[in-house]
């Protein structure tokens, strides 16, 4: 069948008939097809690419265009004029900028030239035949054939042809799997045209992967042998002052890295883009992709080193390769780039540190070899103080940082902390805050001056419950800070009574609770604000969440601790509503209630006042002897100082008690099995007791602990989704 093709310009040249980044034209036309012996004919629409490489500030523009209009056959030679202004427009379009490439780092820069790389002409997909018959010839012809290749696939109409072109693929894997060795150069360029997605069945079914991992691993011991040579060179060159013999060595090893950097780099992004599938990441990792990665971070190239720190981000979510970084020393190579001045690489610095922080002997670590200086002089910077912030958040959640407490810059963090204004203020730094507050030498300064009743004050008004929580952590400490919470007593009662959220409401009566000092009147704080009736309501089974129920009670052995209070609850009828309390909810199931609730008994028996109501009046002690037998330490302690007291005052509750004695010394010796520390989380809130005749130990929380806050972080060495 033959056919009959007529092409003209679909219509007159425009600006927008250049590349938008290469220095290329763009010719649109119309291909209309007439078949022999047939009324029918085709159209369809086409565009060419006149690549202008020779483009430079010193161009001869009128010569440029009439060349093309000579050698592109669909310009008709009446269109050059129009031709004309579009070089003269590329010669003066402004070159994008780096900060804008930076914000990509998904597609990696273009490659620093070298001089093999580059082509003395244009090269011509008509030609790809010489190319491939170059890769028969030697290393250098080898070379001369393979970059062509290279230019002609950055056109995006020429890669569906060179993908269905197996002569030429067949033959560039086969260079570089038989000369990788002999010329980096050459190793390079193929491999960096292989970079396009759509080589990536090629790369598989020539185990191209596996090759660049070989190719890899080769030049970084290269690299060790180079630094060793050089070291004992520059020796001998030093002792005998052989100064431009030692400056000749210096430059062409300069010269070997940057061709090896070059070389590292599209390698690694070649095997980024593999590990999009987690099957071939997984191989990766039995060949040690970690180890190479870890080993590189010892490098200077920037651009590399955003490649390679990127890569072990996204391996750092899977535990067994952060545990390879972390017997690789990967913390104390990374802290060497924190700070740095490349903002891509600061940025994903901090993102993988982010992701090690998850790992405990990381965070410790991090505290070993000075990263958190250099994390809180980052706090002031607007582009990395999320991230550094919840890096900080990590390390101040692990008990051996309480040694590094007084490193942190907390006038600094409370500045961050009213910036906010009327807005709600940022979750990693609260929680961070949350945190710190627990440590007193923070605490002292965060309430210098006014900054316990800046605190207080935002706090009350936006009933923000992690801003209150805070305060809680700061109403731990005794001593004088305790002192500063005096003016404040009424304002948390006031929350307290109000409707409004719980959570915000428990960290109020936490806050009060904490509140031991001698000189708080809490008897005229219950009456003024008439908080036993509200305490007595919220012990009732189902009035309130198990959470409130259980600071109500904390609440009522604080001010117990008055003798006055103690009456005033006794005579409430609060006793009688405990009891119904313990019968709801076994002691079996929630310890701390049960244990809050013997230690207010205790109170009761403690005072002389409200001994009687206590023994004489309820059940109480009927309860206490029932719960000797429990296998909970604590609540076994508090039972026993309560019925000591019960038993020195009645005769007839004494020989009931000391029967029940001798019989638990008659039963096995291991009665309760073995309960070293059933308290697992470490005690850090105020004592309960004063100091009185009868001292039990006292039920305590950790006050500090904070990490449920900030659980939407908490991936398995994962990174945030939001970024």
């Amino acid at each position: 069948c033959k056919g009959k093709f007529n092409i003209y310009l679909k219509r007159t040249l425009q600006y927008d008939n250049v590349h938008p980044t290469e220095k290329a034209l763009v010719v649109y036309y119309e291909v209309e097809a007439s078949i022999l012996r047939e009324t029918c004919n085709a159209r369809h629409e086409e565009k060419k690419y006149i690549q202008l490489r020779s483009l430079n500030a010193s161009t001869d523009i009128s010569a440029l265009a009439r060349k093309v209009v000579e050698e592109c056959k669909v310009i008709h030679p009446s269109k050059l004029v129009e031709v004309e202004h579009l070089p003269l427009y590329l010669q003066n379009r402004e070159k994008p900028s780096i900060e804008k490439k930076e914000k990509k780092p998904s597609k990696p820069r273009e490659l620093l030239p070298f001089e093999e790389m580059e082509i003395d002409e244009e090269a011509n997909i008509n030609k790809i035949d010489d190319y491939i018959e170059l890769l028969y010839e030697s290393i250098l012809e080898k070379i001369r054939g393979s970059t062509p290749i290279l230019h002609l696939a950055h056109i995006p109409d020429n890669l569906e042809e060179l993908l269905h072109n197996e002569i030429a693929l067949g033959a560039l894997a086969r260079v570089l799997r038989e000369d990788w060795k002999h010329s980096v150069e050459l190793a390079t360029t193929i491999i960096y045209l292989l970079l396009f997605s759509q080589f990536h069945g090629l790369i598989t079914h020539y185990k191209i992967g596996t090759l660049c991992m070989n190719i890899i691993e080769h030049e970084l011991k290269k690299y060790d042998l180079w630094q060793d040579e050089l070291e004992k060179k520059s020796k001998a060159y030093i002792l005998f002052r052989l100064r431009k013999e030692h400056e000749k060595t210096i430059k062409k090893y300069q010269s070997f890295l940057v061709k090896q950097e070059q070389l590292l780099r599209v390698a690694f992004y070649l095997l980024l883009n593999l590990s999009e599938d987690t099957r071939t990441e997984l191989k990766m990792k039995d060949k040690n992709i970690v180890h190479l990665l870890v080993k590189s971070l010892e490098r200077d190239n920037e651009e590399l080193l955003v490649l390679v720190v990127s890569f072990l981000k996204k391996l750092s979510i899977f535990l067994e390769n952060k545990n390879e970084m972390a017997e690789m020393d990967a913390v104390e190579k990374l802290t060497c780039l924190v700070p740095c001045e490349h903002e891509n690489l600061m940025n994903v610095t901090l993102r993988l540190l982010h992701n090690l922080s998850f790992d405990m002997g990381l965070r410790g670590k991090m505290m070993h070899v000075g990263l958190l200086p250099k994390l809180t002089d980052l706090l002031g910077d607007d582009t990395h103080k999320h991230v550094v912030m919840r890096i900080l958040y990590h390390i101040s959640v692990a008990d051996k940082s309480k040694s590094v407490k007084k490193v942190w810059v907390c006038e600094q963090l409370m500045q961050m902390l009213f910036e906010h204004g009327k807005e709600r203020i940022d979750i990693e730094l609260i929680s961070f805050c949350i945190n710190l507050a627990a440590y007193k030498t923070n605490a002292q300064i965060i309430c210098e001056g006014n900054g316990l009743k800046m605190l207080m004050k935002r706090a009350l008004k936006l009933k923000d419950p992690l801003l209150m929580k805070m305060i809680r952590n700061l109403s731990q400490h005794d001593g004088p800070l305790q002192q500063l919470f005096i003016d404040y007593v009424c304002d948390l009662a006031a929350q307290i009574k109000r409707e409004g959220d719980e959570e915000f409401v428990i960290e109020c009566l936490v806050t009060m609770a904490n509140l031991t000092i001698p000189v708080l009147d809490w008897e005229l704080l219950l009456k003024e604000c008439n908080l036993v009736p509200y305490l007595k309501d919220h012990l009732k089974p189902g009035s309130a969440e198990d959470d409130l129920i259980l600071e109500v009670v904390i609440m009522m052995g604080t001010v117990s601790v008055d003798d006055s209070c103690a009456v005033m609850l006794a005579k409430s009828g609060i006793i009688p509503a405990l009891i119904e309390l313990l019968n709801v909810k076994p002691q079996q199931e929630d310890n701390e209630s049960v244990c809050q609730i013997i230690y207010f008994f205790y109170q009761m028996v403690f005072h002389q006042a409200t001994r009687d109501v206590i023994i004489k009046d309820t059940q109480a002690p009927a309860y206490l002897i029932n719960l000797m037998h429990d296998k909970n330490m604590e609540i076994r302690q508090v039972c026993d100082n309560t019925l000591d007291i019960i038993a020195e005052y009645d005769e007839e509750w004494g020989k009931k008690i000391q029967s029940e004695n001798r019989q638990m010394e008659e039963a096995e010796p291991y009665l309760y099995g073995e309960d070293p520390d059933p308290w697992s989380s470490p005690i850090s809130s105020t004592a309960l007791v004063r100091n009185h005749t009868y001292t039990p130990n006292t039920p305590q929380r950790n006050m500090a602990d904070t990490t449920y806050i900030y659980s939407q972080f908490h991936f398995q060495n994962g990174d945030f989704n939001t970024w």
